[in-house]
């Protein structure tokens, strides 16, 4: 045998061991069946996963962490009470969830491109609005009005859509960062113009049904409308197949579900922000980026009390943590009855009051009030305090 056919046997057995690995090492859930590995075996030191798990549960709050190294639960741990198959709730990591069946629309051709004016597919934005792109929607910087609460009251209005319907500009698209929950909103409704489905039964059919996730909420106003900006419960392990999915550069068990491109699209840098304890993070296309360095880049979606997926695609990595959810059983739709009332009074005091008159037994949850509800136990605190530790800690499980 020649050299030059002696180098290509060798290269061509090379990559025979190489993807024979690869297709051992890396797996996928099926349905609620996950692999479950340890930390060694996928090449991460115990004692990073223990520092990583210990450094969680020194907040109270946690309800749950599950690790997934190459598609494996390599760790994994629950507080008093909870187990695999409790809920948490999204809050806003549902955001990243609805931005994805945007990518989808793009790669099926209903929506034309992230560059689309908003009002191509919503004629109420056919106003001073009419500059404003979906890109600025997904990257926080529609200009639109922005008010010191963030929209949180639309969250206590019995049309959410009909709210943000409503909200003018305040100043000019792409210039500024603002995260605004009504421009998160609004993608319901352009989802359902692009393709004649609301935002729950396209999230449904185009990625829980594809991921085998079955087990979930996804809330709607008393109006009926798709909370896209907040809102959905599931498991730990659920929620951590969507950041496998992310993970996978948007392929699932063989099928692309949502474009390379897309997520390469996703996971960039494209505005600096410092909210998270003076923590230096970015936005993009509703994804935070808690780590952006040449060794490390990790990125995250982020719900109000402290729930995240934390993605490390080049390491194939994902970290799931939420906060304690009593979990309800009565229907996905909201209802405030009296609480109602409170919309106006601000959005922490309208946390108080509902929380009072929930323990004195004024309102009672599931009769007088339906709506995803995080206790004072499930509010974080030293997880934010401790958040560029946690983020480092999540980077030390790809370091041998």
């Amino acid at each position: 045998m020649n050299f030059k056919n002696h180098f290509n046997l060798l290269c061509f057995l090379a990559f025979v061991v190489f993807f024979s690995n690869y297709s051992l090492t890396s797996s996928y859930p099926e349905g609620n069946k996950w692999i479950i590995s340890s930390p060694e075996e996928e090449g991460i030191k115990t004692e990073h996963i223990n520092k990583l798990l210990d450094l969680s549960f020194s907040d109270n709050a946690t309800q749950a962490v599950v690790i997934i190294k190459n598609g494996k639960i390599v760790s994994e741990r629950y507080a008093d009470g909870y187990d695999i198959n409790s809920h948490g709730t999204s809050w806003s990591m549902a955001k990243s969830y609805y931005a994805a069946l945007i990518g989808i629309s793009i790669d099926r051709e209903e929506i034309k491109s992230l560059d689309d004016k908003v009002s191509m597919y919503l004629d109420y934005f056919d106003d001073e609005r009419s500059s404003i792109t979906l890109r600025d929607l997904l990257n926080m910087s529609s200009g639109l009005d922005f008010p010191s609460h963030e929209h949180e009251r639309m969250f206590f209005q019995q049309d959410h859509l009909n709210y943000a319907k409503n909200v003018g500009v305040e100043k000019n698209a792409g210039i500024k960062f603002e995260y605004n929950n009504v421009n998160s909103m609004l993608l319901g409704d352009i989802l359902h113009k692009a393709t004649g489905k609301k935002a729950d039964l396209l999230f449904e059919e185009r990625i829980l049904n594809v991921l085998e996730i079955n087990d979930y909420k996804l809330w709607k106003d008393e109006n009926g409308n798709v909370m896209t900006y907040c809102c959905v419960d599931m498991s730990a392990r659920d929620y951590s197949k969507i950041g496998l999915l992310f993970s996978r550069n948007g392929e699932w068990n063989g099928n692309q579900i949502l474009s390379k491109e897309f997520i390469d699209e996703t996971f960039q840098t494209v505005w600096e922000t410092s909210n998270m304890n003076g923590h230096k993070r970015y936005y993009s296309l509703h994804w935070w980026v808690s780590k952006y360095e040449e060794d490390s880049k990790i990125f995250n979606t982020s719900g109000k009390f402290g729930q995240f997926t934390f993605v490390d695609r080049e390491n194939d990595i994902v970290v799931t943590r939420i906060s304690k959810y009593s979990q309800q059983d009565f229907g996905s739709t909201q209802k405030w009855g009296i609480m109602k009332y409170l919309k106006w009074a601000g959005v922490d005091n309208a946390v108080k009051v509902g929380r009072a008159l929930l323990e004195i037994g004024s309102i009672e949850t599931g009769s007088d009030v339906i709506t995803p509800f995080t206790d004072q136990e499930g509010e974080s605190r030293e997880f934010y305090i401790q958040y560029q530790e946690i983020i480092d800690s999540i980077s030390e499980l790809s370091q041998n």
